[in-house]
């Protein structure tokens, strides 16, 4: 397997990140970049270009990530190339489903199973419903096959995401990448690394991702109450303070962001589904949490392969990690490289959700304000 990284600016155009070993022939570009940035024409047009011969699968982010760097006006291109691992690749638009749930089953129902080892999948961030499209990945999937990747991203605006699959990026697709072959061993991981405070809440009424109950009270009413004097910067200050959500007392929580409040239907709206019947409880965050969540994750996608260091690491990093870590951002970076050594390539993004399964188990979820790890490691490759 190789691996070449290159990098557009306004400022620098185009140049070489790394390039360990000559790449001649990828099949799989990937492009990550900021949304203004792709909506020019002329950026596919020339990736296109380049890699004539590839398949190119690109998204909108809220950030880059390449190598130990995070970029906020980039282009970030990973060129690869497999020497005994087949790829397929399919799109999809939510428009042309009935909902996320079906465009989650469309899409991987396309892929043939045998001998197919992992999906990589990028969704649009905005028009999909992340909990649903991962609820239909697996039921078509059932346990049969492991899932990671992340929904687009739009900076710090929240207006719309693109994504596209050998074509210039749209809003609304869904794309993904199958991986077959006996040779391609894939490692995942994902951790959030916040802490709980306060207590544990029944969620008594929501609709969606719509919370508006808590035990019976106003969610939004106890969540000012336990943010104090960080109320008076709601919407905002949401980012720092998710809700950890368990839908059984023993189930594995899963952190969701607060995208919105409704001051007269004294409710929120989040990132993803509040079931009936699940547990909330606030959480909070410091640095030090954050980058061992991520050190974690790291760790985790490592032991999933056979300890040696991955030929890739995909990073898919939460938008509300990004602002709440600030100009500490780069230490989440820093630490999965101090974990997989200088030899593997990093690339990435900053997203408005990530997808993963938990560690030990088999099924992906949506998660929010993690740091989800995959990794790659192609045996009997040229080195």
């Amino acid at each position: 397997m190789k691996v070449k990284l290159e990098s557009w600016t306004l400022s620098e155009n185009w140049q070489t990140i790394s390039e360990k070993v000559t790449v001649n022939n990828p099949q799989l570009v990937l492009a990550f970049g900021n949304r203004q940035i792709l909506s020019q024409q002329n950026h596919y047009d020339e990736i296109k270009a380049k890699y004539p011969q590839s398949e190119i699968l690109i998204c909108s982010t809220s950030g880059e990530i390449s190598n130990e760097n995070v970029s906020d006006e980039s282009l970030s291109l990973t060129a690869i190339e497999f020497e005994h691992t087949q790829l397929k690749t399919y799109s999809i638009n939510i428009s042309d489903h009935v909902d996320s749930f079906e465009a989650g089953k469309a899409i991987v129902d396309q892929f043939e199973k045998e001998n197919l080892k992992h999906i990589f999948l990028l969704s649009d961030g905005q028009l999909v419903n992340g909990s649903l499209l991962v609820k239909g990945i697996n039921d078509s999937l059932n346990n049969e096959v492991t899932v990671t990747g992340g929904l687009a991203g739009d900076g710090y605006e929240f207006a719309k995401t693109l994504s596209g699959l050998n074509q210039n990026p749209q809003p609304g697709n869904i794309i993904a990448v199958g991986f077959y072959g006996d040779n391609i061993e894939i490692g995942f991981g994902t951790k959030g690394g916040w802490n709980v405070f306060g207590p544990e809440r029944v969620v008594t009424k929501s609709i969606g991702n719509v919370l508006y109950e808590l035990d019976g009270i106003s969610a939004l009413e106890l969540y000012k109450k336990y943010l104090g004097e960080a109320a008076n910067q709601l919407p905002s200050s949401a980012l720092y303070f998710p809700l950890s959500i368990k839908v059984g007392p023993k189930s594995i929580p899963i952190v969701r962001t607060i995208l919105s409040i409704d001051e007269d239907a004294q409710s929120m709206t989040f990132a993803g589904d509040i079931p009936i019947g699940s547990f909330a409880q606030l959480m909070r965050h410091s640095v030090d949490g954050l980058v061992d969540g991520a050190e974690d994750a790291a760790k985790q996608s490592f032991h999933k392969t056979v300890h040696e260091e991955p030929d890739l690491a995909i990073l898919v990093s939460c938008v509300g990690r990004k602002i709440v870590l600030g100009q500490n951002v780069e230490e989440e970076i820093e630490v999965v490289r101090d974990t997989f050594g200088d030899k593997t390539p990093i690339i990435g993004f900053y997203s408005y959700g990530e997808i993963a399964p938990f560690e030990n188990t088999f099924d992906c979820n949506l998660h929010n304000q993690t740091m989800t790890i995959t990794t790659f490691k192609e045996h009997g490759t040229t080195s």
